[in-house]
C-alpha cells in the first residue's frame, strides 16, 4: 500500500469552454495540453468551418460603410460627362 505523502497529487484539467459561431453549439473541450486547441477551433467541426468559408467567400459576411465622397464625386462626373 503506498503511503499517501508519495502519492502523486493529480493535475486539475483545463478546460475550455466555447461557442462555435456558425451553428451556435456550445463546445467544451478537455485539454491535456495547454498550448493545443480543438483541431477545429473555433468552429465544433470541419462541417461548419467549411459553412463559415462559403459564407465568406459568397460575401455573406459585410462591413456595413458609408460609400466614400471621393467614390460618389467621381461616380456623379462620369455621369455628366456621358
Amino acid at each position: 500500500m503506498e503511503d499517501r505523502d508519495q502519492a502523486k497529487p493529480e493535475k486539475p484539467q483545463a478546460c475550455l469552454e466555447f461557442t462555435c459561431p456558425t451553428c451556435k453549439r456550445r463546445v467544451r473541450f478537455l485539454r491535456e495540453d495547454p498550448s493545443k486547441l480543438p483541431r477545429f477551433f473555433p468552429f465544433c467541426s470541419a462541417r461548419c468551418k467549411w459553412i463559415d468559408l462559403g459564407a465568406w467567400l459568397d460575401a455573406g459576411y459585410r462591413i456595413p460603410s458609408k460609400p466614400d465622397e471621393e467614390s460618389e464625386d467621381s461616380a456623379h462626373e462620369e455621369n455628366h460627362e456621358s
